[in-house]
């Protein structure tokens, strides 16, 4: 991929309908977040926050939250409990140096425009809430739940958060920037570390994104939960693109590619499609939404008192439409009734869930959760498989034992 052409005079300032051009001095400023000295948290190079035990579980470059860990937390995931995935390292960047590139055969005129983070700050601003899940989250349990072997980062369920983010639209910034009738196809691009592999050097991290998903509900974030975003989780500004795999939402944003024709990426063909005997040769088409989930939130193979009530908790989630029941069952799935939701079922977010269970007998125990959404999607028994174990959605089986 060339890189995007050299800075221009032209500023996206000048295109402004409405709004200050002076830049708040909040809005330049660094994360308020700065990493903690937490007793026993792990120093990792490439990534900035605190990562206690007790809360992540490191993976090579990346972090994955403890999903245990997520009952004492409310609908949105605090930044110091929210995953973090890195291909190589968190750079760590200014805001008052940082600009956007936007640039292609998209643009009438097709010369690049400029943005400073001031001038999107001054754009008008929404707030969305969404969750970021991986591609890959639940990706180990196709080997150790079906038996069936996948590459990639062997996450468990713990890389999905939930937050507030808050910045502009990615269409109007299209907009202003003059994007044409017959662009198709964008390509955001980050501004962290190119990616390497096997001796083959990937390039930043980009991935197409057609324009019809840009102006349907993408955001420009630079806040995550009311304040300046973390540096690990993309300051400062990234794309939120709601209900999409987390690889759409690019963070460290540095340029955008606007073309007539489709584009591609290593992160489009390589990866992040569908690869293996349940799908065409060659794979299938790149992955987009993210599929439905439910969990309990108790560690794994948890031993529980028999002869009490144990109030049990969880979460749920479909990236396909919002939740509608959630169904438990204590048995190993002979039995299934239905948990109480305690929060309203809302596009792009998770609900959270209850049960009460009263054991008799002791021994090991699988409990069951499961998700059926508005559309009529419910969870099954067992995922397609996929070599890069992508978009695990099946029942998840959770071994406890009753004493």
């Amino acid at each position: 991929m060339p890189n995007p052409p050299a800075p221009a005079r032209r500023s996206l300032l000048k295109l402004l309908a409405a709004g200050s051009a002076a830049s708040a001095v909040a809005g330049l400023a660094a994360p308020a977040y700065a990493a903690p000295a937490v007793p026993g948290a792990l120093a990792v190079p490439g990534m900035v926050k605190a990562l206690p035990p007790e809360h992540f579980t490191v993976r090579g470059t990346n972090a994955e939250a403890r999903f245990d860990g997520f009952a004492d937390t409310g609908l949105l995931t605090p930044v110091d409990r929210f995953f973090v995935r890195n291909h190589t390292s968190t750079p760590v960047l200014d805001a008052a140096d940082w600009r956007l590139t936007l640039w292609g055969d998209g643009l009438h005129g097709r010369a690049p425009v400029h943005l400073t983070y001031g001038q999107l700050r001054d754009l008008p601003s929404v707030t969305r809430t969404a969750l970021i899940e991986c591609a890959g989250n639940g990706r180990s349990l196709y080997a150790s739940q079906q038996g069936e072997p996948v590459t990639g980062t062997a996450w468990t369920l713990g890389a999905v958060g939930a937050a507030r983010w808050r910045g502009a639209r990615l269409s109007d910034v299209l907009r202003r920037a003059g994007i044409a009738r017959d662009a198709v196809d964008l390509l955001p691009r980050g501004l962290d570390d190119p990616y390497v592999s096997g001796g083959v050097d990937h390039g930043r991290v980009r991935r197409p994104l057609p324009v019809a998903k840009a102006f349907d509900d993408v955001i420009l974030a630079y806040e995550m939960n009311g304040e300046p975003l973390p540096y690990d989780h993309g300051f400062p500004v990234r794309l939120v693109v709601p209900s999409w795999v987390g690889i759409a939402s690019i963070k460290w944003l540095g340029d955008i590619e606007v073309s007539t024709r489709p584009l591609a990426s290593p992160w489009s063909t390589d990866w992040y499609r569908l690869f293996g005997t349940a799908h065409p040769e060659g794979g299938s088409a790149p992955i987009s939404r993210q599929t439905l989930k439910s969990a309990y939130q108790l560690p794994s193979g948890a031993t529980l008192e028999a002869g009490r009530v144990h109030r049990l908790t969880g979460r749920a989630w479909s990236a396909l439409a919002p939740v509608r029941t959630v169904e438990v069952s204590t048995d190993g799935g002979a039995r299934w009734r239905p948990a109480r939701l305690l929060d309203t079922p809302r596009r792009n977010g998770w609900v959270r869930w209850t049960v009460a269970w009263h054991p008799h007998r002791t021994g090991p125990v699988t409990l069951l959760s499961r998700t059926t959404d508005t559309a009529g999607n419910t969870q099954p028994e067992r995922a397609v498989h996929n070599t890069q174990g992508y978009l695990f959605d099946a029942v998840v089986r959770h071994p406890v034992t009753v004493v």
